[in-house]
């Protein structure tokens, strides 16, 4: 009769959720073995399932699924002529992709992803910080090779005069001036929610990632006598992507349901999904790089609370668990490539 009268363990999880998820993590018993609500353990992630070529009329496309947080990404890529870019400059640098906004990466949540996603809203303010976090990392990982992005003519050497470069002393001082950037692919990348169990930012950038190495485009010429970019379907090209970084986040959980001052204990929660999410006041996420045996850390970023510290994420534990998350992920999108 007692047990027919005792809450079941889901509905004691919703009642009193950091009761429940401390009890967990630190069981009475030494025989239990410390858990979370969901039943991983603290450093145990969501395996990543990654499926390439989702979307039919996208230029590439992936869709990458964390437990019940699922992302799908589109890229479709649009030609600007280098002439309607107002700070072009005629010379080529490593800073295009940034300098003429090459990449626009946007994030949106769809209704019923989960119940706080409601219709007819404007972007929420998870969306826009996501779009601003993805853009960021998109040009400081260096992921994408801007040579793959413009597209060049080559201009009749009998148009090749001195007029094109004032300071030329005679016709051999302007040639190879006859090869130029005309115009650049522009690549829209769009990552939809269709559902949302936390960790979001692990699950857009990999979505992200794998899209893009699914990407290919058209080979695209100038048509001088249209002033256009006409483009042809046969052979597209690949995208050139010779590295995959891998996102790692996880929460701290500080064991105190108030803003009380902690005692020192804590727990890094791995791949925190929403309810973990929800009970804890700080994050970290770090992009690593793992390749030949060595793990490169190319970002940390740490949001709110006090207790992590530079010793923490220095140590063997982290890096090897960032390590193993990374190898986890990219086996994932390469081995459905």
């Amino acid at each position: 009769m007692a047990q027919a009268l005792g809450l079941s363990r889901e509905t004691f999880a919703k009642l009193s959720p950091h009761p429940y998820l401390l009890a967990n993590l630190e069981p009475a018993s030494d025989q239990e073995v410390p858990a979370r609500s969901n039943g991983r353990a603290p450093n145990e992630v969501r395996q990543p399932i990654v499926n390439n070529s989702s979307l039919s009329h996208a230029h590439g496309s992936s869709l990458v699924r964390l437990g019940d947080t699922t992302a799908i990404c589109g890229v479709r890529g649009e030609t600007i002529l280098a002439s309607s870019i107002p700070n072009h400059r005629p010379t080529n640098t490593e800073t295009e992709l940034l300098d003429y906004d090459l990449l626009v990466p946007n994030i949106e949540l769809a209704t019923g992803a989960a119940p706080e996603f409601l219709p007819g809203g404007p972007p929420s303010t998870l969306a826009q910080t996501l779009s601003t976090r993805l853009y960021s990392l998109l040009h400081s990982s260096k992921l994408l090779n801007p040579d793959d992005l413009r597209i060049w003519h080559t201009r009749p050497s009998e148009q090749i005069t001195n007029a094109d470069d004032p300071m030329a002393e005679d016709e051999g001082d302007v040639a190879g001036k006859d090869k130029y950037v005309v115009a650049y692919w522009v690549l829209y990348i769009d990552v939809y929610f269709i559902s949302f169990d936390g960790n979001p930012f692990d699950a857009a950038w990999g979505a992200m990632v794998a899209a893009l190495r699914n990407t290919k485009l058209p080979q695209a010429r100038y048509d001088a006598d249209r002033e256009l970019v006409v483009c042809s379907r046969k052979d597209p090209k690949p995208l050139t992507i010779s590295h995959i970084p891998i996102a790692c986040t996880a929460a701290v959980f500080t064991g105190k349901e108030t803003d009380r001052p902690t005692d020192g204990r804590f727990w890094l929660l791995m791949d925190p999904d929403r309810a973990e999410e929800f009970l804890c006041d700080e994050s970290i996420t770090i992009v690593v790089e793992s390749s030949g045996g060595s793990t490169k850390i190319l970002s940390i970023s740490k949001h709110g609370g006090t207790v992590l510290s530079p010793n923490l994420l220095q140590s063997k534990d982290f890096l090897a668990w960032a390590t193993r998350r990374c190898e986890g992920f990219v086996k994932a999108i390469i081995g459905d490539s």
